[in-house]
């Protein structure tokens, strides 16, 4: 199976991780998000070595909207150049499949709590 990808991102907060979880989903240009965390990020960043505690979140999407929900990040994301990597999902059930593209619709129908 192919054609849906999940989205990488960190940010610096519980709070963060969640706003930019629940966005993309409203936005239905991801069908899910899961934010976890803290994890210890090290990283080069302005010449030096950093290490701070982040929080990810990873979201599920078509490939073909990749751009949207990329876009919606960029925007919406605290960073000056936040993370935004993808990877393809190889194997997925069928179910889940055809629910996560359904839900990056918009014509999926009202969202609910």
């Amino acid at each position: 199976m192919t054609g849906h990808l999940t989205v990488l991102t960190t940010t610096d907060s519980r709070e963060a991780a969640l706003a930019l979880a629940r966005s993309p989903v409203e936005a239905r240009v991801a069908a899910c998000a899961q934010a976890d965390g803290p994890v210890t990020s090290v990283y080069r960043w302005e010449g030096e070595i950093r290490t701070d505690e982040e929080w990810r979140v990873l979201f599920k999407t078509p490939a073909a909207r990749y751009e949207a929900p990329e876009a919606h990040l960029r925007a919406a994301h605290a960073y000056d150049t936040p993370e935004i990597i993808a990877a393809d999902i190889t194997h997925g059930s069928d179910a889940y499949l055809t629910w996560l593209a359904t839900e990056t619709t918009s014509t999926a129908g009202p969202l609910s709590d």
